[in-house]
C-alpha cells in the first residue's frame, strides 16, 4: 500500500465537512467527498486537488436512501487504501416533536443513526482485516454538544446525537479490547458558523457571539484530538465547561433548565 490513505468525508459540500476536506488534504490524505449537491462537490474537489496535489473524487448521493448509503459503504469496504471516515452529514429541525412532520424526523434518524452505523461497519470491516492499519486510520463521528442534553423543539436532533456519541464510546471500548491501532472519535461542537442554521431558519442573534465557533477551528481541534487518541472532543473551553456541567447534571434539573432556556429564546424572537 502507498503511504497515502483515502479519507471519506460525508456532508462535504459546506461547513464542517468542507473544513475537514481542506485540512485532511493538507495532511496528505486523498479524498472522497460525499454530499447531495454535485456542482458544489465537484468545484470543491477541483479546487482542493489543484491546491494540495492530492486525488479528490466527488460522489453525489443521498445518504438517507438505502441505495445512496450502500454505494458509499461498498466503496469504503472494498478500497485497499481506505484510511479515515468522517461521518459529518446531518441536519436539524425546529418544532415540537408531534408537530414536526414524521417524514422529516425519519430522514434525520436515517442520516444520523443508520448512515453512521452502516458506514462505520464498512470502515471497520476494512481496517480490522488489514495489518497495515495505523494511527492515521479510523472514524470521526460528528456529533454535537446537544447530545449531552435534551431541549424542547430539538428532541430528535439531541437524541440522535446522543446515540452517535454513545455508539462511538462503545466502538472505542471494543477497539481497545482488541488492541487495535484504529481510532474513533465523537466530535461534539457547539454553535458553529455554517449553513446548518440557515437551513432550519434559526436566528443567530439571541446566541452570544462568544459561543459561536468557526468550522475551521472545530476541525483543527478534532484532528488534534484524533492525533492524541481522544475519543470525545468538545472544541472550545466554554463548551468544555458547559458539556461537563450537562453530563453531571441530574435529569430532572436538566429538563427544567432546558425548558426555561427554550422559553426565553422564544420570547427573544417575539
Amino acid at each position: 500500500m502507498s503511504n497515502r490513505l483515502l479519507a471519506v468525508v460525508t456532508g462535504a459540500s459546506s461547513g464542517i465537512g468542507e473544513a475537514f476536506a481542506r485540512q485532511l488534504a493538507v495532511r496528505g490524505y486523498d479524498l472522497l467527498l460525499v454530499a447531495r449537491r454535485e456542482d458544489r462537490l465537484q468545484a470543491l474537489a477541483n479546487e482542493i486537488s489543484r491546491a494540495e496535489g492530492v486525488s479528490v473524487e466527488s460522489m453525489a448521493t443521498d445518504l438517507v436512501t438505502d441505495e445512496g448509503r450502500g454505494r458509499v459503504a461498498e466503496r469504503i469496504r472494498n478500497t485497499p487504501d481506505f484510511g479515515l471516515l468522517v461521518n459529518n452529514a446531518g441536519f436539524g429541525a425546529v418544532g415540537l416533536f408531534h408537530q414536526v412532520g414524521l417524514e422529516l424526523q425519519d430522514r434525520m434518524h436515517r442520516l444520523h443513526v443508520l448512515t453512521t452505523l452502516t458506514l462505520s461497519h464498512a470502515a471497520l470491516e476494512n481496517l480490522a482485516a488489514r495489518a497495515d492499519a495505523d494511527g492515521r486510520c479510523g472514524i470521526i463521528n460528528v456529533s454535537s454538544v446537544a447530545g449531552f442534553e435534551q431541549s424542547p423543539s430539538n428532541v430528535s436532533y439531541c437524541a440522535t446525537k446522543a446515540w452517535m456519541t454513545s455508539f462511538t464510546n462503545g466502538l472505542a471500548i471494543e477497539l481497545a479490547v482488541a488492541k487495535s491501532p484504529v481510532k474513533v472519535q465523537a466530535l461534539c461542537p457547539g454553535f458553529t458558523y455554517s449553513e446548518f442554521h440557515d437551513r432550519i431558519g434559526m436566528d443567530r442573534s439571541p446566541i452570544p457571539k462568544q459561543l459561536w465557533l468557526t468550522a475551521e477551528f472545530v476541525v483543527r481541534e478534532s484532528l488534534r484530538g484524533f492525533d492524541r487518541g481522544q475519543v470525545i472532543v468538545v472544541p472550545g473551553w466554554r463548551y468544555k465547561i458547559i458539556a461537563g456541567f450537562m453530563r453531571g447534571m441530574p435529569g430532572a434539573l436538566m429538563r427544567r433548565i432546558s425548558a426555561r432556556m427554550t422559553q426565553r429564546f422564544r420570547k427573544s424572537k417575539v
